[in-house]
């Protein structure tokens, strides 16, 4: 009998969910609703944010009309934070939680989870990162402990694999070229 294992998989991308005061009570529905999404939870913690690590959590929203709202909102009871691990987990995330006006998500993506769990532009339930960077400050800021390494990509990527992989590997793959091996076999 043959036992197949899943083959290993790699998450090169991270992204902070939030779950908010209001739908705390449904934790676990929504959990469950994320690991069905092929999302993994790498890490979760729940906490209760002061007023002022709100304003600094979203510090990028200052001076906008709704900012003192949000904050009282946020810091007004435990929140539940997943670092959450898939390809893509940015847009995949924010595409499952839909819109950021749950009245505007039961019209256009009635299936999303704002849509479902929301109840009005500010309480909408759940919060994503915008994008890689701001997942990175977001889950540095949830999570101090937690190491990021982030994935070089594009000139990045080829830069790095020239400076740092391919003399390495050139030199070994040089160097076992010239050994003979004394019983190949």
């Amino acid at each position: 009998m043959e036992i197949l294992m899943p083959e290993p998989q790699i998450y090169v991308e991270r992204t902070l969910a939030i779950i908010k005061p209001d739908v705390i009570d449904k934790e676990e529905e929504i959990e469950d609703l994320i690991l069905r999404s092929g999302f993994h939870i790498i890490q979760k913690r729940k906490l209760q944010l002061s007023p002022e690590q709100c304003s600094n959590f979203y510090g990028e929203q200052f001076g906008k009309v709704f900012f003192p709202n949000l904050t009282a909102y946020m810091s007004s009871g435990p929140i539940v934070a997943m670092v959450l691990a898939r390809n893509c987990a940015v847009s995949y995330w924010k595409e499952l939680l839909g819109p950021s006006n749950s009245l505007r998500a039961r019209r256009t993506h009635p299936h999303s989870l704002r849509a479902l769990y929301g109840t009005d532009e500010l309480r909408n339930g759940l919060h994503g990162s915008l994008s890689i960077s701001s997942a990175e400050r977001e889950i540095r800021f949830i999570f101090p402990e937690a190491i990021l390494e982030p994935v070089p990509t594009g000139q990045r990527a080829r830069d790095y694999l020239n400076l740092y992989v391919k003399p390495t590997l050139l030199a070994g793959l040089t160097a076992l070229c010239k050994e003979k091996p004394a019983d190949p076999m």
